[in-house]
């Protein structure tokens, strides 16, 4: 057995008694009845991921998976491929969007060069990134499978490997992106996995205005009728649309689940990964926390589609894991209302008159 066989193998639903147990405190606590909404909805849902009513949230780590895009050569994006390494540099020097809201949370950021273009192999050797290269890049998915099948497998065990490296030190994964032409790849997958027409799940991305939206959406249809993916396949639509960096936002999922350790979605390419880890384990979605609402339009649908809200909804579309760090002190709020806040009976405190 494959090590993405035996991955799928250990992931089990969260804990149902675990879940009781914390609804039944929750709702002995001295406020009223469930008077924080959503993050006792959250506390709620640690405590099943877990199998905890003490849910650990010490250790914080957003993965950021790196990987480039044949299909950049369509024009699909307002920068070219060489950004990608240069924000992975960016990312070691410390000065991206996610490197100064990692700071504000004490969050960890571990950046997983999974298929760039360029020779990142410098900063392998100090330690600065992880390697776990499958290819320099995809290649063209409006010409033909972005990778082969198994390609798509080994991306997939990749983000696997770094999860359970990660996972002893890690209480709560986010993760990341990066990879110059990864929406157009994002709006692909959704569109299969969600049926919706790719008009409708194709956004902006980078900023692109009209024309080149147009264009973008014209290079996924073409990518589709090319490579006709099998959306009751996740690795065969993975193959022929995904990404490198996809793959691996896949298999870190599934290792993390794998691990009963909830892990924070970033934004639309992060979530095109959930959309892969679902197919392949279904169970993988309950330890799946979404952390915003992108502004890209596919986004909703990928939501829609794992039967999830949102934390935040701030019309951020950065990636890089900036919304799963922003949202790394909600869920370390949730577990703190579990645990630190006192019930009726524990304070003193008259409860509501019947």
């Amino acid at each position: 057995m494959g090590l993405l066989e035996d991955t799928i193998g250990r992931i089990t639903p969260s804990d149902s008694e675990a879940r009781l147990r914390a609804r039944t405190r929750l709702e002995q606590l001295t406020m009223p009845h469930w008077a924080l909404g959503r993050l006792m909805d959250l506390a709620e849902d640690l405590a099943a991921m877990t199998g905890s009513m003490t849910p650990p949230t010490a250790g914080k780590t957003v993965v950021i998976m790196v990987g480039d895009h044949g299909v950049a050569d369509e024009g699909v994006s307002l920068y070219p491929q060489e950004v990608t390494a240069q924000m992975v540099y960016n990312f070691v020097r410390g000065g991206a969007g996610i490197s100064a809201l990692a700071r504000l949370n004490s969050v960890r950021v571990v950046v997983v060069d999974i298929g760039c273009a360029a020779d990142l192999r410098e900063l392998a050797e100090r330690g600065e990134i992880v390697s776990r290269r499958i290819g320099v890049g995809t290649r063209n998915m409006a010409t033909g499978p972005a990778m082969s099948r198994q390609e798509a497998i080994r991306s997939i065990e990749a983000g696997i490997e770094v999860a359970e490296e990660l996972a002893p030190s890690t209480d709560i994964f986010g993760a990341g992106e990066m990879g110059i032409g990864n929406t157009t790849s994002s709006s692909a997958i959704t569109a299969v996995l969600t049926g919706a027409p790719p008009a409708v799940v194709t956004g902006r991305g980078t900023g692109v205005d009209g024309a080149r939206l147009s264009r973008k959406i014209e290079v996924v249809e073409r990518s589709l009728t090319v490579n006709t993916p099998d959306p009751s396949d996740p690795i065969d639509v993975l193959a022929k649309v995904g990404g490198f960096e996809i793959g691996g936002i896949a298999g870190l999922i599934l290792g993390a689940a794998s691990a009963r350790k909830p892990v924070l979605i970033d934004g639309f390419i992060s979530t095109a990964g959930a959309l892969i880890a679902h197919k392949l384990a279904p169970a993988a979605a309950h330890y799946m926390i979404p952390a915003h609402r992108s502004a890209e339009p596919g986004h909703r649908a990928a939501l829609k589609l794992l039967g999830k809200t949102p934390l935040l909804d701030l019309g951020l579309r950065l990636g890089e894991g900036t919304g799963a760090a922003l949202a790394m002190n909600l869920v370390e709020a949730a577990a703190r209302i579990l645990t630190e806040v006192a019930t009726f009976e524990d304070a003193g405190v008259s409860g509501a008159v019947e």
